[in-house]
């Protein structure tokens, strides 16, 4: 079985965020980036598998500039066969990368595809909904919890009202959320190792898809500063305050 996993290059969790002054995106100079936690749990998924037996290949793709490259590696480090870079420095929506893993599983066939649920940088959380529809295949989203076994993915889903089992048929989309597994550190041995694994390169191009933007950015700013707390004495103190000032309770 072989297993396609989608890594995103993302701003780096513990940065603080800066947006530009023109109040067009992020400023993203001299910024540390890193490969987006829910690929990190996905690729963690997919070598999981691999290492029980069930997946025979694992194959990490990411579609974005040069230095996406380093983003793969990281997945190779962690255990991925070769990885698959689509190189474009334009801004994809979920919808164009959507497209282009359709064109990559075509050519890879794969038995499953296992994606974060989101990226950090935009919290989209469409790109493996989307990829499932254009492909036809089944899909699970959210998944904290994954089997494999006789053509068949048992999948443990997070939903707002606690846990919900659901089996589909493969091929299949799966979508990871963060209780799924905790990511392993790539060792320096294993680091060294992926240096080596192959990369191939593709284009936009090349594949024939359309990624024209559907959405305009109007403006993006900080968000508003949290104002300072007020302690009160008493508990008929605070239930006035919350009732006359904050207006939370009748």
């Amino acid at each position: 079985m072989k297993v396609l996993v989608p890594v995103k290059r993302v701003v780096d969790y513990n940065v603080k965020i800066r947006v530009k002054s023109d109040k067009t995106g992020v400023d993203l100079a001299n910024v540390k980036m890193s490969m987006n936690p829910f690929d990190e749990i996905s690729v963690e998924e997919a070598v999981r598998l691999k290492e029980a037996g069930v997946a025979t290949e694992v194959i990490a793709v990411s579609v974005g500039p040069q230095q996406a490259q380093e983003t793969i590696r990281t997945a190779l480090a962690m255990g991925a066969d070769r990885g698959i870079l689509v190189k474009t420095d334009a801004e994809v929506e979920p919808l164009g990368v959507a497209k282009i893993l359709k064109e990559l599983v075509g050519a890879e066939s794969p038995d499953l595809v296992i994606a974060g649920k989101q990226a950090i940088d935009d919290d989209s959380n469409q790109t493996g909904q989307m990829l499932a529809a254009l492909l036809g295949w089944s899909q699970a989203t959210f998944a904290s919890e994954l089997e494999i076994a006789d053509g068949k993915a048992k999948v443990t889903r997070e939903i707002d009202g606690g846990l919900q089992t659901i089996e589909v048929s493969m091929p299949a989309v799966v979508t990871a959320d963060l209780r799924l597994n905790e990511p392993r550190y790539a060792s320096l041995p294993n680091i060294m190792k992926a240096k080596k694994k192959p990369i191939d390169e593709k284009t936009v191009e090349e594949l024939g898809v359309d990624i024209a933007p559907r959405l305009t950015v109007l403006e993006v700013t900080e968000p508003a500063a949290r104002e300072a707390g007020v302690k009160v004495e008493t508990v008929a103190e605070l239930v006035d305050k919350l009732k006359n000032e904050a207006g939370v309770i009748g």
